[in-house]
Parts: structure tokens; C-alpha cells; sequence
């Protein structure tokens, strides 16, 4: 099975979302609390067959979903907020309680600034430092590997950040010290 497929795809039938339209957006106005069960996963985001709506379709777009998290699988269960209403498509809009509960971090990071962190992996070119929950910088090995006979995985340093590319997701850090 592909990792991408519509609701139908997945031996659900597709509700009549069209002949129960005015009915959803009665039971589901925005801000309303649900819990779904995943039924279509595509690039865009992930279709939701949503609890005591039978023919009510969910959509959580990745507009909103942060960049280290990945879409949930077909068949997981998932709870969000709905937060628009699309009546082209008769769609309802949910923003997952994962998605919108996950602070994006990387922003808050600012070139100079000393952090703590702990190693995850030490690789030839580098050494990896994660520095937050799904933020994770790079110290570049400017010599032979003397970081990797004296630092080790899981060993938490102090680092300062050289640069912070917010577009590409990378944060580039100086030789760490221990902590």
C-alpha cells in the first residue's frame, strides 16, 4: 500500500458528506473539540472519519503541522479543534491537538546565543547536538575527530550558535564544551 490514499481507498465507504452538510456544521461549529479515527493520508494532510459524525469528513491540513512531526497513519486515532468549514468540498477543518499543542522552536534560536544540549550522534562530518524538542544543530568538524574521543552520545555540552538558517531548517554550531 502506498503511504498516500483517499478515504475510499482504505475499505471505508465515503460518507454523503453533501446530504449531511447543513446537519455537521450544526454539531461541529468552530473551536468544537473531536476525535477522529485517520482514513486518507495525502501530501496535503489527512482525511478524518470524525466520532459521532458518520458522514462528516475531516480535514487537517499541513498548513499548520510542525516541520518535525510527520502526518499520522490510516487508522490512527487522532483528536483536534475544528477550525474552518469548506462547504465546496463539505469539508471540516481540523487543526490536530499534536500539531497545534507542538511549539515551533527553531525561531526562538538567535545566532551567538550560548544553549544547552545533549549529543545525539557523532558522525564524520560532525557532531549533532539536539538543542530543544525536533531542533537539532551541527558542529562541524573543523579537524580530525578529537570531538568524538572526548564527547559521546547522550553527553549534554553547552554550544553557541554560529548561524541559524530558518528557511532550511539548519542550525550551525561552535565545538562544544562539556557541561
Amino acid at each position: 500500500m502506498s503511504e498516500y490514499s483517499w478515504p475510499g481507498e482504505n475499505g471505508r465507504s465515503v460518507p454523503d458528506a453533501a446530504s449531511a452538510w447543513a446537519e455537521t456544521v450544526r454539531v461541529l461549529p468552530v473551536g468544537t473539540r473531536v476525535t477522529g479515527e485517520v482514513v486518507g493520508r495525502q501530501p496535503f494532510g489527512v482525511f478524518l472519519s470524525i466520532d459521532g459524525c458518520p458522514d462528516a469528513v475531516g480535514l487537517a491540513r499541513i498548513d499548520r503541522r510542525p516541520r518535525c512531526m510527520e502526518l499520522p497513519a490510516v487508522g490512527e486515532r487522532v483528536t483536534g479543534e475544528v477550525v474552518w468549514h469548506a462547504e465546496h468540498n463539505h469539508q471540516v477543518g481540523v487543526v490536530l491537538g499534536e500539531w497545534a499543542d507542538h511549539e515551533d522552536l527553531l525561531p526562538s534560536f538567535r545566532v551567538g546565543q550560548v544553549v544547552g544540549g545533549r549529543i545525539t550522534k557523532i558522525a564524520a562530518i560532525g557532531v549533532f547536538v539536539r538543542l530543544a524538542d525536533c531542533v537539532e544543530g551541527l558542529v562541524p568538524l573543523t579537524r580530525p575527530p578529537a570531538s568524538a574521543e572526548v564527547f559521546r552520545e547522550g553527553q549534554e555540552v553547552f554550544v553557541t550558535l554560529v548561524a541559524v538558517d530558518h528557511e532550511r531548517n539548519r542550525i550551525l554550531l561552535a565545538e562544544p564544551r562539556p557541561s
